[in-house]
């Protein structure tokens, strides 16, 4: 299941006690021929924490007050509100304005409640999902949310972009099914992560779409546009100005708003965000109350860049927030699009290179420890050698995969003294030289006598300082090396053109990973441009572990696929793992207040949090709440 999303009728206590604990939710365990019935909520963990008609979640403040503005940046710019179609860069917090049919808790693990939808309903063998809209379901212009907007919504988004059509790409059909309902059919049975992720779709108005503007000009949903776009959500767009702010206004009116996944949330009457061209003029405008919350993603910022007045007088509040809901693998992701890559030997070898721990300490004040896993930070992290059901399921693909993977546990180099960084050094040049490399006149040059080049691309000076710090230990192997450093939107094309020789970026894993799996490492994904599959793998057996992963039958079998999956990516060198914190390092100016207890799996900024009138006037400027 896709990040940030974590997604779950309470029947009889005995029949939720019995397949719980097999990890079969009592639907599942209908005989096929009967009808189901419709539920509020569904799970892949056995039965949703909340039951029908429950009051709202646990986690929020019911009697939350509403008002205020929060102010939130973003870098670079904007230049749609459309964000069906790759092309461009919408504008921050579009999805502000839609609905979708389900909606996820932050105290569950991959569990989802009725938004638009006020029920879903599947058969036991998974091989499609119904939903019953809400009859009260309305667009900001009072029309009535339909079937055929659900139906609109889908075959646009598959339509109109490949990452859609590619995460949808087992639902054949949508279609109305009754006066509000819509019935997905799915060319599969045993998915059980389909109905789900069915319910994450983000409902479009279709009457709009296939309507004129101010002009009478025909809209087109595959085309950027800057037309304030009608919504159903709890905010609509009240202002902007092109690729530099956009403000939001709660609906006064919405018409979920008091659902009871609704409830506690939503309470700014205003939410806006500021772009900026330069992370460095972002953290200054942020000193100066240019803006609320900021999340810190540079460990020297967090080391020495918060020592200004309002930090010392408390007016602003530095906090961290424990990442419980998420794993990560960030890394120097090479293209192995490019043959230069393609020899697992080579990229150890890079891997060997890297001085992580000179690194931390120089760069990043020991802040960081190095990623070991590509769910990194969570349960679903393989360690030591494989048992049990992990063993069964590797050894379905014996003989396709690195015989490490059965014989030793995946580690990355360390290089915490000089001695080491030479013995490492010393490694990586006989990696080199074993894949059919060798130094000529001070250059690695391959057997034609081509020389080794990379060129590492860059979006941030952030990470400029660390491939910067890189390239020394690369050149004493005889690599050439360049950095090229290039804005947002260029940036951004050449990933998805995939014109690069390495990359640093990542991949967020959910503690329910499923079909998103495909995206991240499938072979179908490797030369879609704009897939998430960065490194370009192409590898059978591990298209095979990942169906293993979507087609686990309870947790435990979850949790060994995904152990298997990790363990095979890890050996093939996929990656260079970088490092990272299991916290969100944030700064806040103290106008805001949350719930005592946050939920588990998310700090909720600013979902559930509102505007504290009382702290605001005693900061400077009082609490007029802007």
């Amino acid at each position: 299941m896709l990040l940030p999303v974590v997604r779950r009728l309470a029947l009889a206590a005995a029949l939720v006690a019995s397949f719980a604990a097999s990890g079969r939710t009592a639907e599942e365990a209908k005989p096929t021929g009967e009808a189901p019935a419709f539920r509020h909520g569904l799970s892949l963990m056995g039965e949703p924490k909340y039951p029908a008609g429950f009051p709202h979640f646990d986690y929020v403040n019911p009697a939350a007050p509403k008002g205020g503005q929060v102010r939130l940046a973003e870098d670079g710019t904007y230049d749609t509100f459309n964000f069906v179609v790759p092309r461009g860069t919408p504008v921050a917090g579009i999805t502000l304005v839609y609905d979708t049919l389900m909606v996820s808790a932050f105290d569950e693990v991959a569990s989802e409640y009725g938004l638009i939808a006020e029920g879903v309903s599947h058969p036991a063998d998974f091989s499609s999902v119904t939903y019953r809209l809400r009859a009260e379901a309305r667009w900001h212009d009072g029309t009535p949310i339909t079937p055929e907007d659900v139906v609109f919504s889908f075959e646009s988004l598959t339509k109109n972009n490949p990452n859609q059509r590619f995460y949808y790409s087992h639902v054949t059909k949508a279609e109305k099914t009754g006066p509000r309902e819509v019935t997905f059919t799915f060319d599969q049975a045993g998915n059980r992560e389909l109905p789900q992720i069915v319910g994450q779709l983000t409902i479009l108005p279709k009457h709009w779409w296939t309507g004129t503007d101010a002009n009478g000009k025909p809209r087109d949903i595959a085309q950027g546009t800057l037309e304030v776009p009608l919504g159903s959500g709890g905010y609509r767009i009240k202002s902007f100005i092109a690729g530099r702010s956009i403000t939001y206004e709660r609906v006064k009116d919405y018409w979920g708003k008091d659902l009871n996944v609704n409830v506690g949330k939503d309470n700014f009457d205003e939410i806006r965000y500021e772009y900026f061209r330069d992370d460095t003029v972002m953290l200054e405008a942020f000193k100066a109350d240019q803006y609320d919350f900021r999340v810190e993603s540079s460990a020297k910022n967090w080391a020495t860049a918060y020592d200004f007045p309002a930090r010392a007088d408390g007016r602003v509040v530095l906090e961290m927030f424990e990442n419980r809901a998420s794993g990560v693998m960030q890394a120097f992701i090479p293209n192995l699009r490019r043959d230069k890559f393609k020899d697992p030997r080579v990229r150890r070898a890079l891997n060997y290179a890297l001085d992580f721990e000179g690194m931390n300490h120089t760069l990043f004040f020991g802040q960081y420890k190095r990623i070991g896993s590509f769910f990194s930070g969570t349960e679903l992290a393989s360690s030591g050698l494989p048992q049990g059901r992990e063993l069964e399921i590797l050894n379905t693909v014996k003989g396709k995969v690195p015989a490490e993977v059965f014989t030793t546990a995946f580690t990355n180099p360390e290089s915490g003294s000089e001695e080491a960084r030479r013995a490492n050094l010393r490694e990586a040049a006989r990696l080199f030289k074993e894949a059919g490399y060798e130094v000529k006149n001070r250059k690695l040059v391959d057997a034609k006598g081509e020389p080794f080049s990379i060129e590492f691309l860059i979006s941030s000076p952030a990470m400029e300082r660390v491939a910067v710090f890189y390239k020394p230990a690369l050149e004493r192997l005889g690599i050439q090396v360049s950095i090229r450093l290039v804005d947002t939107s260029q940036y951004i094309n050449r990933v998805r053109s995939r014109d690069y020789d390495i990359i640093v970026s990542g991949w967020g894993q959910s503690l329910s990973p499923g079909n998103e799996q495909r995206e991240y490492w499938g072979s179908e994904a490797a030369d879609r441009d704009g897939s998430r599959n960065l490194a370009g793998i192409k590898d059978p057996a591990v298209d095979a572990l990942i169906e293993k992963v979507i087609y686990a039958t309870d947790r435990a079998d979850l949790v060994a696929a995904t152990h298997a999956l990790d363990r095979v990516l890890l050996w093939n060198e996929y990656v260079i793992p970088a490092w990272t914190l299991n916290y969100t390092r944030t700064a806040r100016w103290d106008r805001f207040a949350h719930p005592p207890q946050l939920p588990a799996y998310s700090y909720a900024f600013p979902d559930i949090w509102w505007f504290d009138a009382n702290r605001a006037a005693k900061l400077s400027g009082g609490g007029s709440g802007r």
